[in-house]
């Protein structure tokens, strides 16, 4: 566990989740204490993207690709799952902490003054930790299956990007409706009884689950994919160094 929290959870990974969420909570203006949920969730799915992204991209880029295809597939999914598990925990964590920034910088202005209903601003608080639980694993497991796929960070980032922009529109509210990705950002505030943007949390669980079992077939890519750059890398290497033996043969053959 403490290995595990080393390497997904390095220093500055929680410091700049801390910070973007900090400057988050002043920049973006909110009035009334229901909008903290509308102004969080979108940036902290982008977040999430960001910060899953080198979940296994990590052991490529720290030169330990070649021991971990060694481990069993049972031990790769058990160690990736952990990993992505504490970072959705931590972001998790976050956005609890995010939500109370927004109350201590901006002090919104609360509906339960006006409603008179009890325990309005719990229940507001609690939808919106039950839709950023959804909505953070989403985005971290895609970014990760993405990067896991193309084993580049940045190129899994970039397709969640393209989505986060396409999702988190009008046209995508306007065209999804209540399956859209932030259906709890394009939710009734006025209506509290209305769960129509539950769909959309449970088409992400769908698409979690699918993505989840496909972990193995992107793992097999991504290491038969490293197989052939490292096999084309010795390629190159052996036909450069036969390719320099030859020419010092012809050399000395010149001198003599």
């Amino acid at each position: 566990m403490r290995k595990e929290i080393k390497i997904c959870l390095p220093l500055y990974k929680m410091a700049y989740a801390v910070f973007f969420t900090a400057i988050l909570s002043i920049v973006r203006g909110v009035f009334y204490s229901y909008e903290i949920g509308i102004a969080l969730e979108a940036p902290m799915a982008l977040l999430a993207a960001a910060f899953c992204a080198d979940t296994y991209t990590r052991e490529i880029t720290a030169k330990r690709w070649e021991i971990w295809r060694l481990y069993s597939m049972k031990n790769k999914l058990s160690a990736i799952f952990l990993r992505l598990e504490l970072q959705e925990g931590f972001l998790l964590i976050l956005s609890a902490a995010g939500y109370g920034m927004f109350f201590w910088f901006q002090k919104p202005r609360s509906l339960s003054l006006i409603k008179e209903e009890a325990g309005y601003e719990a229940q507001l608080f609690l939808m919106y930790m039950a839709a950023m639980a959804v909505t953070l694993y989403f985005w971290g497991i895609l970014s990760h299956t993405l990067s896991c796929l193309f084993r580049n960070m940045w190129a899994g980032i970039g397709c969640c990007m393209v989505l986060w922009v396409a999702t988190y529109s009008v046209w995508g509210n306007q065209t999804f409706g209540k399956w859209n990705l932030f259906s709890y950002t394009f939710r009734n505030v006025e209506d509290s009884g209305d769960l129509g943007w539950l769909w959309g949390k449970l088409l992400c669980v769908g698409l979690c689950i699918m993505m989840s079992l496909a972990l193995p077939y992107g793992f097999e890519k991504a290491i038969k994919h490293g197989k052939a750059e490292r096999m084309n890398r010795q390629g190159a290497r052996r036909w450069c160094d036969n390719r320099y033996e030859w020419k010092g043969r012809k050399n000395e053959h010149f001198n003599q």
